[in-house]
């Protein structure tokens, strides 16, 4: 296939989606169960959407990534939809199967909100790797460590988000986004679930390519290689200094040279 043809079959998939999601979202924007929360749960996914709009020409990102991450937006817009903690999964599931999901689990929340932090990790990390290794050419271990690392903190960060928001808006408004639902361990939970929904995405990745890249374990090791002997800090700080010194008595020299010779 060509690149051109590549490049089509990419913008033609990022349409397809965007138009679906835009379907989707707006279905689920008509008489949300509190308009309240609904417009605080998509403050952030406006702000995500713009940037992967703004994005789509420079840097367009995979099919693969732009289908995980349409994936996780519909999870997100049927929570901001009902609240996370009024999703009613098990009358759906009564509905389709004759038994809710509660009752064979023996759950007393709901867990919607869970699966959505398990969802960020598993469905984001991807695309998150596919960023670090396009832009930071992030090679090895660090092709999907730093992917890991980056999906924990924008889960912890979410969290601090949430906190945030329950304090300054207070009342029914800030417990219905908070959506602890009674539980003290509810952020910690939800970080739980997130880094272990981004730590088997980069198990995946690291799989696939286990298999399908001949260098894989050379690239791995050489990731992990020493690139650079010396040590910084206050050594990098004094290499820095002499060179500025050189630098500045190599321009006094020859600001003296030309002054003599006119």
């Amino acid at each position: 296939m060509s690149e051109s043809a590549g490049r089509d079959r990419n913008r033609r998939w990022f349409t397809a989606l965007g138009v679906a999601y835009a379907v989707i979202w707006l279905a689920l924007a008509v008489a949300p169960v509190d308009r309240e929360t609904w417009v605080l749960e998509n403050a952030l996914t406006v702000v995500f959407a713009a940037g992967l709009l703004a994005t789509r020409r420079r840097f367009p990102l995979s099919r693969l990534s732009y289908g995980l991450v349409f994936t996780f937006l519909c999870l997100h817009a049927v929570g901001a939809h009902y609240t996370y903690s009024l999703v009613p999964y098990d009358a759906w599931s009564s509905a389709l199967f004759g038994g809710s999901v509660s009752e064979l689990t023996g759950w007393e929340r709901n867990h919607y909100d869970r699966l959505v932090h398990f969802a960020f990790g598993a469905l984001l990390g991807y695309p998150a790797r596919e960023v670090f290794v396009r832009i930071a050419a992030a090679r090895g271990f660090w092709g999907y460590f730093l992917p890991l690392i980056l999906m924990m903190s924008l889960s912890a960060a979410y969290e601090l988000i949430e906190w945030a928001a329950a304090v300054a808006f207070g009342g029914d408004l800030g417990i219905h986004y908070l959506g602890t639902q009674g539980d003290v361990w509810d952020g910690h939970r939800d970080m739980a679930l997130a880094s272990l929904g981004a730590l088997l995405a980069m198990a995946a990745a690291a799989a696939v390519n286990g298999a399908l890249q001949r260098d894989f374990a050379r690239e791995w090791h050489d990731s992990l290689r020493v690139k650079r002997a010396e040590p910084l800090g206050e050594v990098a700080i004094r290499d820095m200094l002499a060179a500025r010194d050189d630098a500045g008595e190599a321009g006094e020299a020859g600001a003296g040279g030309g002054t003599a010779d006119r």
